[in-house]
Formats: C-alpha cells, sequence, structure tokens
C-alpha cells in the first residue's frame, strides 16, 4: 500500500462526504419504514406469529401442487429451495398470491447451507469502489448495508451483530484501515450496527488472547475493530421456507423439476413435471410464471427450455474449516482483509467453534462439493501467520466447500460482468431467472424476481412487498434474555440404558441454544424434551437435544438424517464425527416420526455417512504427514 494510495482514499472520503453536502451518497435510496404495510402487514403478522399455528404438512403442500391445473394454475411455481428460492416464495405469498415451491434436495442444501455465516456489506466492495471511484460499487455496499441491518431486524434469534478485528503492522496500516472502516460506518449511516475503533497492541491481545504480537518478522501495531452481522445460514433458510407456508405457499422439499411445461401455440412456459424423489410420483404443476432460483444449478433448469443456452453461472468454490473454540474467543472475530496471495481471510465464533476460510477458485457444479486438501491447508497457513498457537490439520472439526454461484449477464458481450451483484431476466417467456447475489442481499433480490414475474404474468398482487418488516416464524417478540424461561419453567426427562425415565435440569447451554435456533418456538420443542422423555443430548459436548428431531419432522419438513444432522442442526458442519455418532438416535427417532421400516432406516445411515464422508475434518482426511494414517468414518 503506497502513499499515493492512502492520498486517493483521503480525496475519496472528502468527496463522499462533502458533495451534494454529505446528503446524497451517505444515505439509502430508501427507508424500510418508508414502506408501511398496514392492516395487511398486520394480517400476515398474526398469520405467522400465531402460537396455535403448525405449517401444513408435506401431504397437503403436494396436494397444492398437484392441484394446481391448467385451468387453475398457481400464480408463482418456484423452482429452488435456498435462501433466495425461498425468499421469493415469501414475498410471493404476502402479497397475496398463489405460490408454490419445490426444491430437489432440502431446503438450504446447497450454497445456503455452505455459506461464510456473515450478514455483511462488503468492506472489500467499499474500498474498490473508492479506489477504481466507481459509484457503481458503492451503491452495491449501500444496498448491501441496508439489508444486513433488515436480515437481523427480522431473524433476531438467528442473526447478531459480531465485532471483527483488523490486524495492523504499521502505523500507516492503522491509518488506512482506521479510515477505511470509518467510512465503512458512514456509508451504513442509520443502518450502522456499533462504531469501529482501534484498539492498542495490548488491548488487542487481551481482546483476543490468541492473537500474535509478532509473526513474520512483522510487530503488531494495533487493531481496528469493526462490526458486521453473523447468521445461522440454514436455519435462517428453513424458517423462510416454514415462514412462507404459514403466508399461503406450498413449498416441498425433495420434489425434482424433470422438465418444464411449455404452451405450444405461443412457446410460453406454463409449469413443471414433477418428481416427488421420496415416493417416487410425478405429476405436472401448472404456473402462470415460473421463478428459476435454482442457484448454481440455475442453468440446468434453463437447458431445459434451451440446450444450447450461454450459460450464466461462473462458479467459484468456498472452503471453509471448523477449529475448536479455543481459536477464537467468544464474541469476536479476526478478518484479514489480504493474505500472501491477496485473498481475505477470517476466523469467526460460530455456535461454539470457530469457523475459519475462506478460499475463492474456480470449480465444477456439482450437488456435494467437496474440499481439496491443499485448500484446507491454505486456511491453516494463512490463519497461522496471525495467531499465537500451534495451527494443527488434525484440530480440523469439520471442512466443507461451497459453491458461489456467480452470475453473468447473459446479453453481455464479454466476462467483465462477471459480479457478486445478482442478476433477473426473463429470456423465454413464463420463465424469470434469479442468480447472483449474496446471502445479504436475498430479501431484496427475491423482490425483484417476484416483480419481474408480476410484470411476466401480468399477476394482480393484493398489495407491494412486505417483507422488509416482516419477522420471521420465532422472530417476534423474542429477546436475547428468553432463554431464561427455558431454564427456569422446563425440565429435560431422559431416559436411561435400562429404558427409565429420569429427570434433568435444562441447563443453560441447551436453554440457549434452544432460544436461538427457534426463537419463541423454542417452548415446543423444550415440553416435548420434558413431556416425551427426549431431553438427552445426541452428542457429548453439543447443545442439541433427541427433542429436536421430533420437533422438526413435525413442523419444520425434516423427511431424512441429513436433513437434521446438516440443516436442522449445525452437527455435521460443526463436527463430523459428533454427526457421526448421532446417526443412529437421530435414525431411530426419525423412523418412529415417519413410520420408516427397517430397510429405509439402513439406507438412511448409508446416506448420511456417504455425505458425511465429504466434510473432510482430520478423521476423515486424505492426508499423510508421518503421524496420521488416511482414516475413513466408519
Amino acid at each position: 500500500m503506497s502513499t499515493a494510495r492512502l492520498r486517493r482514499l483521503g480525496v475519496a472520503v472528502m468527496a463522499t462526504t462533502v458533495a451534494s453536502g454529505g446528503i446524497f451518497l451517505l444515505q439509502p435510496a430508501f427507508s424500510s419504514s418508508d414502506r408501511g404495510g398496514g392492516p395487511l402487514l398486520d394480517a400476515v403478522r398474526q398469520k405467522i406469529n400465531d402460537p396455535n399455528a403448525d405449517v401444513p404438512s408435506r401431504g397437503v403442500q403436494e396436494s397444492t401442487l398437484m392441484g394446481a391445473s391448467s385451468a387453475n394454475p398457481l400464480d408463482i411455481l418456484v423452482v429452488g429451495g435456498g435462501g433466495t428460492g425461498c425468499g421469493v416464495a415469501l414475498d410471493a405469498a404476502t402479497r397475496g398470491l398463489r405460490v408454490g415451491l419445490v426444491e430437489r434436495e432440502d431446503f438450504s442444501s446447497g450454497t445456503s447451507s455452505r455459506s461464510t455465516k456473515l450478514v455483511h456489506g462488503g468492506v472489500r466492495y467499499l474500498e474498490k469502489a473508492f479506489f477504481n471511484l466507481d459509484y457503481g460499487q458503492l451503491k452495491l455496499v449501500f444496498h448491501a448495508l441496508e439489508e444486513r441491518k433488515q436480515v437481523i431486524d427480522n431473524a433476531p434469534h438467528l442473526c447478531h451483530a459480531l465485532p471483527c478485528m483488523t490486524p495492523c503492522f504499521s502505523r500507516f496500516e492503522v491509518l488506512y484501515y482506521w479510515m477505511g472502516l470509518k467510512m465503512y460506518d458512514l456509508v451504513a449511516g442509520p443502518r450502522l450496527l456499533h462504531l469501529s475503533r482501534y484498539y492498542s497492541t495490548q488491548e488487542s491481545v487481551e481482546l483476543f488472547p490468541t492473537l500474535a504480537k509478532k509473526g513474520n518478522g512483522r510487530n503488531l501495531s494495533g487493531t481496528v475493530v469493526y462490526y458486521d452481522g453473523q447468521m445461522n445460514d440454514s436455519r435462517l433458510n428453513v424458517s423462510l421456507a416454514c415462514t412462507a407456508a404459514l403466508a399461503g405457499a406450498a413449498v416441498l422439499n425433495h420434489a425434482e423439476v424433470v422438465s418444464l411445461l411449455k404452451d405450444e401455440a405461443n412457446g410460453r412456459i406454463i409449469g413443471a413435471r414433477i418428481r416427488d424423489n421420496i415416493s417416487g410420483k410425478e405429476f405436472d404443476s401448472y404456473a402462470k410464471v415460473v421463478v428459476n432460483a435454482a442457484g448454481p444449478f440455475c442453468d440446468s433448469v434453463r437447458k431445459m427450455v434451451n440446450k444450447a443456452v450461454k450459460p450464466i453461472i461462473c462458479p467459484s468454490s468456498g472452503v471453509h474449516i471448523v477449529l475448536p473454540d479455543y481459536y477464537s474467543p467468544e464474541g469476536m472475530g479476526l478478518i484479514v482483509p489480504k493474505t500472501k496471495d491477496g485473498r481475505v481471510v477470517f476466523m469467526l465464533p460460530w455456535l461454539g467453534r470457530t469457523v475459519a476460510g475462506t478460499t475463492d477458485s474456480d470449480t465444477i457444479i456439482t450437488p456435494l462439493p467437496e474440499p481439496h486438501e491443499d485448500e484446507i491447508q491454505f486456511i491453516l497457513d494463512a490463519i497461522s501467520d496471525y495467531l499465537s498457537v500451534k495451527v494443527r490439520r488434525t484440530d480440523v472439526l469439520s471442512a466443507w466447500s461451497g459453491i458461489r454461484p456467480l452470475a453473468m449477464d447473459p446479453s453481455a458481450k464479454n466476462t467483465e460482468s462477471i459480479s457478486r451483484d445478482h442478476v433477473v431476466g426473463e429470456e423465454y417467456p413464463g420463465l424469470v431467472t434469479i442468480t447472483g447475489g449474496k446471502w445479504t442481499t436475498y430479501r431484496s433480490m427475491a423482490e425483484d424476481a417476484v416483480n419481474a414475474a408480476i410484470k411476466s404474468g401480468k399477476l394482480s398482487p393484493g398489495t407491494g412487498c412486505l417483507t422488509q418488516n416482516l419477522r420471521l416464524i420465532g422472530g417476534e417478540g423474542w429477546e436475547p434474555s428468553s432463554f431464561t424461561v427455558l431454564a427456569q419453567q422446563y425440565v429435560r426427562m431422559k431416559k436411561t440404558y435400562g429404558g427409565k425415565v429420569v429427570p434433568g435440569i435444562m441447563d443453560s447451554a441447551a436453554a440457549k441454544h434452544l432460544s436461538h435456533a427457534y426463537g419463541t418456538l423454542a417452548y415446543r420443542v423444550a415440553a416435548i424434551a420434558q413431556d416425551e422423555g427426549l431431553g438427552k443430548r445426541l452428542a457429548h459436548g453439543y447443545p442439541y437435544l433427541e427433542a429436536e428431531v421430533a420437533y422438526c419432522a413435525r413442523h419444520e419438513y425434516c423427511e431424512s438424517a441429513v436433513d437434521f444432522i446438516a440443516r436442522r442442526s449445525r452437527l455435521a458442519f460443526l463436527d463430523t464425527d459428533a454427526a457421526r455418532r448421532a446417526l443412529p438416535r437421530v435414525i431411530e427417532i426419525l423412523a418412529l416420526e415417519h413410520s420408516w421400516d427397517m430397510s429405509k432406516q439402513e439406507l438412511e445411515l448409508q446416506k448420511a455417512k456417504d455425505f458425511l464422508e465429504t466434510f473432510k475434518s482430520s478423521k476423515n482426511a486424505q492426508f499423510h504427514d508421518g503421524k496420521h494414517q488416511v482414516l475413513e468414518i466408519k
């Protein structure tokens, strides 16, 4: 970083704050509170927050989709149950439209469960905006910061503000990052989470005990701490699906689009042929508009119309690893803006462990991407330069890879349009495609897609978009202290090996976990733990209870063992070996809930083991360093 670059940043800062009285650039284009909603929004909130409401069963949802005929079609059929797809279903349903959604695997089974877990505005994009004097990039940051606060407000139990520490190794770096992050605060404006600030070397080490004071011939000059958001991504996704279901959408996981239906008279897409991957039966479901929100698989859906279509997805691999909690303190993350090769690496506390990443490399599109050993080692090497403790490969509890569906405008003449922003388009009548973007902006992406669908199908919604001020299921009335009610009012009844049921306390760890995972509906899980003898923990050292398996099967469309260990709970992502140990009991409970026979249970066990093989922990890592042999999960 040169003095010239710092001077350019200073000029950009002054230009941004001074031009137009410092108002035009530093205020978002609109405020969510201006949108109102009135009686219609109140009616939707009442429906979603009804304490006695249950999501319609999977059978009811499938019947609704099957009943959508050519004479009485849905308004919108969404293909893809990730964050964007479920966001589209919720947005459209709350506008009063008839909506269906199908997902080939499970809600959040792809990219949406394999994210960085950050809800962020994009500090790097802000830097690019100033250095390149690119107002388009600056608008992206404005937009992401607006949505960042909205995501946290709409799901307060699943999202929270997280301080992130940036180490500085010279006075120049201190000034550079301090100014840059103050600009980040300034651009956030009324959506600011907390002010950034500088900490001395000693203060920094007190806040982050494993941070190295010296490394690679450099001395730490202090740190700058700023705030972004953090989330439990797949649980946020499942909450979106369930909220959409309560709002009237027919959402169906494990249901695959086999082909698209076309009106031969005018060539318009009018629905889809769907296969229920659980029962094996197929049916047609008609809709005025089909929204393609299949993430990395968007091109596969587009090719159902035209096999020669030009791809719009440029897939990128992002690998993350999970380490024990002692690598990072609770409530403080570490972000290194530039490693030796220019990549950004972070270490963040997440659900009682430390998640570190990420890589950004070309990849192929596959349903179950696996991290390569060199990618895992890159992350370990990168963070070791900033820590005072030895970073060991054997400490990796879980490692996974996700595919970022970077989008390219199909009408562009070159690849320069590849962007982290989203793309909405209708190449074929009746098929609206939404892709690209990031978790933080899922809500506004969904809004754009629904607006495009309304235009395409000449639909008549009862109202405009209501999702800016709409809390997801479990979020309304939730407070950080809500867990104390669970701890005080419920016990955990547990069966011993002899079959005897014995009481146990609802300890703070379990109560906090239930409160954050299920929000105001946590009492339902606690009641199952208390009344049905399902209060035992599924894995030693983790707060997940047997009662959650039953609850998720009954109320969250949990249809398989992988659905639970990977998406309803996060065991697979937190600790692959712990997830493997929990499998027999998870399958036993699901078998009772779904009436599985022994052959089905054995199949579920094998599928789950195969799934866990793609998570490269130290237990099944493909490496040999003279001490460790290649191991496989048995």
